[in-house]
């Protein structure tokens, strides 16, 4: 239940705040172009990487990206800019459900 309403509270105030609901809410930014290059913000840390495959952990749950080719051009405690040919982005979930 307090879970439930300090997300609400966030809503709110991003919204009065005018702030990006991400910023708030601690989620990832997913940001790309084409097929070819994409920037991840706010992950929680490199769990996987091969030339195929690149695996985030985030505050709830798991970013996978399958593809081929892949370069790390740049990876920061919380920024990741990949490179290669990328075919799927999965977010997955601590919920498999998907109920709350």
């Amino acid at each position: 239940m307090a879970k439930k309403w300090g997300q609400k509270v966030r809503n709110w105030m991003a919204k009065k705040m005018d702030l990006p609901q991400d910023v708030m809410m601690d989620l990832p930014r997913i940001t790309m172009i084409g097929q070819i290059h994409i920037y991840i913000e706010n992950h929680r840390g490199l769990l996987a990487y091969t030339d195929k495959e690149l695996r985030l952990l985030l505050k709830q749950g798991q970013l996978l990206i399958k593809g081929k080719s892949f370069v790390i051009k740049t990876f920061l405690p919380e920024e990741v800019l990949l490179e290669g040919k990328i075919d799927q982005v999965i977010y997955i979930t601590d919920n498999p459900g998907g109920a709350k």
